[in-house]
């Protein structure tokens, strides 16, 4: 009679231990992708301002860009933490312009397009194109693609695009590099 009990205890402790091992791997992957989203608008920042302090000409640069980009790194603090209890900070579903954020997003990201000798450029849908949704996600997304552009799409020119169809919004960015495998861009239903 012991050793079936013996034999149940020791696979409730392989389950427990197994849980414990999913969650712990799953709080280190968030921490792992917050402190990646950290580093990017940070980087962004220190450089748009520095761009505005040390290159002639560039003494004005909006401070919408900058703010954004601190924005999206205060999103990565509090999905650091939220990474303590294995999720990430909750979305914040707004109204947005999208030519706003993309032109604030290029001219954040304009000085280390610059210091990488590419040209970035924003080719946006005509209009106000309003859409609903988390605009710090969507800004992180984009910023990721912009960034990997700008580090391996090769010198020339980088172009963040909208177009807006009926109901939803695409926005790419294009590079002259050799891509990745399969297209990716966002689709973004309008407000």
């Amino acid at each position: 009679m012991s050793a079936p009990v013996a034999l149940s205890g020791w696979v409730a402790a392989v389950v427990v231990a197994t849980a414990w091992r999913v969650l712990l791997g799953r709080r280190m992957e968030l921490i792992a992708r917050a402190c990646h989203e950290l580093r990017g608008p940070l980087t962004a920042a220190r450089l748009a301002l520095h761009y505005a302090a040390h290159r002639p000409g560039a003494e004005h640069v909006p401070l919408e860009a900058v703010d954004l980009e601190l924005d999206r790194a205060g999103l990565a603090l509090a999905d650091l933490q939220a990474a303590q209890h294995g999720e990430r900070a909750a979305d914040r579903a707004q109204t947005f312009d999208v030519g706003v954020l993309l032109v604030e997003l290029a001219e954040a990201w304009r000085q280390i397009a610059w210091t990488s000798d590419v040209r970035l450029r924003v080719d946006q849908a005509p209009g106000r194109v309003l859409v609903r949704g988390d605009r710090l996600r969507l800004a992180q997304a984009c910023g990721n693609l912009l960034r990997n552009a700008i580090e391996h799409g090769g010198s020339g020119e980088v172009v963040l695009r909208s177009r807006a169809g009926a109901h939803v919004v695409r926005i790419e960015v294009l590079d002259e590099g050799p891509g990745l495998p399969t297209t990716v861009s966002a689709l973004v239903a309008r407000a």
